[in-house]
């Protein structure tokens, strides 16, 4: 199956939502054995600009590890709004994700981009899943992800879901205030219009007092911290979701000495928002 990375419009997105909510789960949780792939996908660089200044990054850092994340996303949504796809579109929780970079990403250039369904996960809360990405250079894997999302309720099957430790040693780095708007305004940059990110009634209607942020915003903006000003050739950060940021807020960023565990937390510093790891690979440890 062949797809465009083309954005998915709100009134799609809550189309999808609508039709898995009328039509629940089918009789199988086996996920399709389908997949996408889109074709000379620019990065543009206004592009990249507008979310990078929004998430925290510097100009000389180069383009993001999670930008390519934000080029597949419509390609997940897609993926998941299948009528053969085992789950309502509306509540999947985004638990965990994974960023593996082999190579430096460079503005103006194009990748290929394959999207498919991973497997079954068990999890205490539900039925998880992971969905797979590779982005292509010339024909080279240049860049990996995997997100796993969360059905809850019920029980689930197949291998478990992946969870972060917490990191000793770790000390309050720096304070972010969060601004009301900050879901609307990922949003524009990043195609994710999500009602529960954007709209205050979207947010109750799944059981939060006001709309929270994006996990792939806080994920990005810990990322900003961490990466060097003249940005990274190969890396990997993975990072577990673990409870809202709501909107307005206030979080702080906590990490360990060596840079490279890292938590987002309320400002009490007993909440964690979001738990990570940063890995910046030496070239033996990238294969392609």
């Amino acid at each position: 199956m062949r797809g465009a990375a083309s954005p998915i419009t709100i009134l799609q997105m809550a189309g999808g939502a609508a039709r898995g909510l009328l039509r629940g789960e089918t009789k199988t949780r086996d996920l399709p054995g389908a997949w996408l792939r889109a074709n000379d996908i620019r990065l543009d660089a206004d592009a990249i600009a507008d979310y990078g200044l929004l998430c925290g990054f510097q100009e000389g850092q180069g383009v993001p590890l999670t930008w390519p994340h934000i080029l597949a996303f419509p390609m997940h949504l897609r993926l998941m709004m299948r009528p053969d796809f085992p789950f309502p579109l509306a509540g999947l929780v985004h638990l965990h994700n994974r960023i593996r970079q082999r190579a430096r990403l460079t503005p103006g250039e194009t990748l290929s981009l394959d999207t498919s369904f991973g497997c079954l996960m068990t999890h205490e809360r539900g039925q998880a899943f992971s969905i797979l990405t590779a982005a292509h250079r010339d024909g080279v894997v240049v860049w990996e992800g995997q997100s796993v999302y969360l059905k809850r309720g019920g029980q689930g099957r197949g291998l478990a879901a992946p969870a972060m430790r917490a990191a000793s040693e770790m000390a309050c780095d720096q304070a972010w205030r969060v601004p009301a708007d900050l879901g609307r305004r990922y949003a524009g940059v990043s195609g994710d219009a999500n009602p529960i990110h954007t709209s205050a009634l979207g947010a109750r209607l799944f059981g939060f007092p006001r709309a929270i942020a994006h996990g792939m915003w806080t994920k990005a903006r810990a990322l900003a911290v961490l990466t060097p000003p003249r940005g990274l050739d190969a890396a990997e950060i993975e990072v577990s979701f673990r409870s809202p940021l709501l909107l307005p807020g206030e979080a702080v960023f906590f990490v360990t000495p060596d840079r490279r565990d890292f938590e987002v937390r309320d400002p009490t510093g007993e909440r964690v928002h979001l738990r990570g790891r940063l890995n910046v690979l030496a070239s033996s440890e990238i294969t392609v």
